[in-house]
């Protein structure tokens, strides 16, 4: 048997760190805006006839195995360590090799782990017959990932993978809900430029300082994420309204608040890449995922994406991203 499975990465615009529980509960009306790309997380399963269990990782080139009567091992294993312990979760019983690759940047902040994750529990979950349902899946990502960062770990991030398109997520006492947003997909992606800056980043540092705080009593991030859920809410409403020049307003307010959440949120390279977008066409920056390295995204005057693709692509080691949105999110096929 061999399964393959694919899930798309995600852009965030507003809302982001506002989706980690139990932070939300405090904000009435939080929510987050992204969308997703076509940067793939992917997973292959390939089933043996012995009882190894081989675990390979293409873009991290790294590889481990072990076997179904040491399947328990994996709990703690540390190499691969997010990839172990869905097998040890899933407790197949056949050997297989499941191999694994991610087209986004190493630490890029476009929810590539996160992505990964669902890619492989879609992958893992057909292997041991659909145990699960599908809206199981979600929850399950985000408990292990917790186990693996050791910190709270975000919502959104998996709706992006397992649904693509673009979403408002919001969080309410009653649960999360997903809300599909009916957007200009073409001025869209002709007005967007993603750039990875060559920095990776570690977001559970960041996130885990700012849950933290605000959970400490901390007035300044409670009002901060006050700010960031309005965000959301406004931008979700210029994109439903196709009101572009109230989506460059908001972003460029909401740049400014996101760095007040943590030191180095925007680090010296990132401020660099800002100033040569917003001096080459680019209205506004908004710094994917949890920041202090990763990608930026930026919205762009109308006609001048490729005004700023070519300043940054200038730039020593960033990178300028191809992408286009993704409409469909976990694809899991048995050949």
């Amino acid at each position: 048997m061999i399964i393959e499975s694919s899930a798309p990465t995600r852009v965030d615009l507003a809302g982001g760190t506002i989706d980690i529980p139990p932070l939300f509960l405090f904000h009435e009306g939080a929510s987050t805006v992204n969308f997703a790309v076509n940067l793939m997380a992917k997973c292959r399963i390939e089933t043996r006839s012995d009882d190894v269990i081989e675990l390979i990782s293409i873009d991290r080139q790294v590889e481990l195995e072990s076997s179904l009567d040491r399947i328990g091992e994996l709990k703690n294993e540390p190499r691969l360590e997010l990839l172990a312990k869905l097998v040890y979760f899933f407790q197949p019983e056949t050997g297989f090799t499941m191999t694994t690759e991610s087209e986004a940047p190493a630490g890029a902040g476009l929810a590539g782990s996160s992505t990964l994750n669902i890619a492989c529990i879609g992958a893992l979950n057909k292997l041991v017959g659909n145990r699960y349902a599908p809206e199981r899946f979600i929850p399950i990502a985000a408990n292990i990932e917790c186990q693996v960062i050791k910190v709270p770990t975000g919502f959104q991030d998996y709706y992006s993978a397992q649904y693509g398109g673009t979403a408002s997520i919001h969080f309410r006492p009653d649960g999360i809900e997903r809300e599909a947003l009916d957007v200009d997909i073409k001025t869209l992606q002709e007005r967007i430029v993603v750039c990875y800056t060559g920095e990776p980043r570690n977001s559970g540092t960041n996130n885990w300082e700012m849950t933290k705080r605000h959970i400490d009593g901390d007035k300044e991030i409670f009002d901060i994420f006050e700010g960031i859920r309005d965000s959301a809410i406004n931008l979700r409403e210029a994109l439903l309204q196709n009101d572009w020049n109230a989506v460059g307003e908001t972003m460029l307010k909401s740049h400014p608040q996101r760095k007040r959440l943590a030191p180095g949120i925007a680090t010296a390279q990132m401020d660099k890449l800002i100033d040569v977008a917003l001096a080459n066409g680019a209205i506004a920056p908004k710094i994917c995922g949890a920041g202090g390295g990763g990608c930026i995204a930026f919205f762009c005057e109308e006609n001048r994406q490729a005004d700023v693709e070519r300043a940054l692509a200038e730039q020593p080691e960033a990178e300028v991203l191809q992408w286009s949105l993704c409409e469909q999110g976990l694809t899991v096929n048995e050949i």
